[in-house]
């Protein structure tokens, strides 16, 4: 992995940023070979405030996903959340179709129901489909009438393209479970879908079980056997795996000291935080800096 360059924050791309037309809340592009708009930005540990689809045809390049490398192989999907922290090796050129959107276009009231599939909550952190022959055809098919929808002026454009991406989002949705998700049903995996927004949402402010009982109007204790069944981990250790994995991100992408992450994280005493990282991870957070930025640089 290169060398990840410093600061006092991750920066924050929005779509609008990296997009070559300048969209705000939905882009699709199609990539003949030719570089990405800002492509050099791409090449320094940051963050999109924006989900991002990617059928490669052709191609290979090797980035990374928080701590997870990928090399881009034809044939594959790709795709991230926001707030992910991702850094290429270097920018190569790709043959494919990428679809972006915001959360903003996901609140669109003929969207919303969008919001709950698998391909957008990402409950096991992937990042990458492997498609079949059959998949390939199907995408084939899909995915160039979305970009000459999107570019086209005539009439019932927005009805159309929003019906060709919710088949696309619910296709892909299909392939996810089949391929990524290991537990139970997805009928009994709601309340660990919100619990886990929830706590995206909030985890540097609400640290403990009860504040997301209230929220999700149940008790501590029951919250705590729903969950476990689901997930079969207990609430707790869903908010410290998230803590931990932000503390890790900063640890490694910037250059805030220990005490400055603790605070950035909800924690009033760095003494604790840092005591709560050793206990989680079995290093020290300084430790945890120069062992990280020696495998990864």
């Amino acid at each position: 992995m290169i060398a990840p360059e410093k600061d006092r924050a991750i920066p924050i791309y929005s779509l609008q940023q990296s997009s070559s037309l300048g969209s705000t809340i939905f882009e699709v592009v199609e990539s003949n070979g030719e570089f990405r708009r800002h492509r050099s930005n791409f090449l320094i540990p940051h963050r999109k405030d924006y989900y991002f689809l990617c059928f490669v045809r052709n191609g290979s390049s090797r980035h990374w996903v928080d701590f997870s490398p990928y090399t881009l192989r034809p044939n594959t999907f790709y795709f991230s959340l926001p707030q992910q922290v991702q850094v290429k090796e270097k920018t190569e050129p790709l043959e494919g179709i990428m679809l972006s959107f915001t959360e903003e276009y996901l609140q669109l009231d003929e969207n919303r129901s969008l919001r709950q599939l698998p391909i957008i909550q990402n409950p096991d952190n992937a990042h990458e489909l492997t498609l079949k022959p059959e998949h390939v055809q199907f995408l084939e098919d899909l995915l160039p009438k979305i970009l000459a929808e999107f570019n086209t002026d005539q009439n019932w454009r927005s009805k159309m393209l929003q019906s060709y991406v919710s088949i696309l989002l619910i296709y892909v949705s299909r392939l996810y479970t089949e391929q990524v998700q290991a537990m139970g049903s997805l009928a009994d995996r709601g309340l660990l879908k919100q619990f886990r927004a929830y706590i995206e949402e909030n985890y540097a402010t609400l640290h403990q079980v009860a504040d997301y009982a209230e929220l999700l109007h149940l008790s501590p204790g029951h919250l705590n056997d729903r969950i476990k069944q689901q997930s079969g981990k207990t609430p707790i250790e869903h908010i410290h795996e998230r803590l931990v994995l932000e503390a890790k991100r900063l640890l490694l992408h910037t250059d805030l000291s220990a005490k400055e992450i603790a605070w950035q994280l909800g924690f009033d005493d760095a003494a604790y935080f840092h005591r709560f990282f050793k206990r989680l991870t079995g290093d020290t957070p300084t430790a945890f800096r120069t062992d990280i930025r020696e495998m990864y640089t």
